[in-house]
């Protein structure tokens, strides 16, 4: 069955990676309602693989963004645009080598994640019902200091398990002026070196048992489901933001989260660490 559970994981995780919907609740989700046998260890070293392949279909869906890189002695546009991505990475390694694994010790816990999840959806339909006009309406155009403070905001998701990088990059990004399908597309370049980074040292960590206990089959599918179904959401979503709002959305991180937070009150689920 590893291989199903494999295929599985891949799914939660690509179509929920870049949406402000938090794929740490539903891969939670996953597990405990599949009764998945890994062990912790195993399930996060997994885990580190399969969003690598969520990473690397951003890269794929802006490959031609990504390559303008190499203008940025000569574009001044290019430079503010990829040096405001850098800098916004800054406050989550600063938090995360600080905090990181106090953080997961205290906090990552099924409870924790379903109050994200119900906060954040409230937090998203309350900003989603106001009345202003976005002010910033392409990416070359958030300039640095606005980047920093969306990278700030993002912090959220670190501090709080299961509020959704996404959603906390995103909606960071509304009130700072941006418009939806701008700010959506700024988490996706902001996912890749924040994501990316971290997902690179733990698998360069945890390689042994990545490949060792899971198998290199599973690790092939997991990873490969999980590039297929990001990109195809991040396709989804660009085009759901051009004429949507994100109450949608809103309203199911509300229900997603009641839902953990009934599986816990009936011991379905435990609340026990899930660091």
């Amino acid at each position: 069955m590893d291989w199903f559970y494999a295929l599985i994981y891949g799914i939660v995780e690509g179509i929920t990676e870049f949406l402000p919907i938090s794929s740490t609740g539903h891969l939670i989700l996953t597990g405990n309602l599949m009764g998945v046998p890994w062990s912790k260890e195993v399930k996060d070293a997994f885990e580190v693989v399969i969003q690598g392949g969520a990473i690397l279909s951003v890269l794929v869906f802006y490959w031609r963004d990504f390559l303008k890189i190499r203008h940025v002695n000569t574009d001044p546009q290019q430079r503010t645009l990829w040096l405001g991505v850098l800098v916004a990475c800054i406050p989550a390694v600063i938090l995360g080598l600080l905090f990181g694994d106090a953080i997961k010790a205290n906090l990552f816990r099924p409870s924790v994640v379903a109050w994200a999840l119900i906060v954040g959806g409230v937090l998203m339909w309350l900003i989603e019902s106001r009345r202003v006009t976005p002010s910033v309406s392409a990416i070359e155009g958030i300039g640095v200091r606005r980047s920093f403070m969306i990278g700030a905001l993002q912090c959220l998701a670190l501090l709080w398990p299961g509020f959704s990088r996404s959603a906390s990059s995103i909606l960071g990004g509304m009130v700072l002026g941006l418009d939806r399908a701008t700010a959506t597309r700024f988490s996706f370049y902001l996912g890749v070196p924040t994501l990316g980074g971290a997902a690179l040292l733990n698998l360069i960590q945890e390689r042994e048992l990545i490949f060792g206990e899971i198998g290199l089959l599973n690790v092939v599918i997991g990873a490969g489901v999980s590039f297929v179904t990001a990109y195809l959401a991040i396709g989804w979503l660009l085009k759901f933001v051009s004429t949507n709002t994100f109450k949608g959305f809103a309203v199911y991180r509300v229900i997603v989260g009641i839902l953990i937070l009934v599986l816990l009150a009936t011991g379905v689920m435990s609340n026990g660490s899930l660091a």
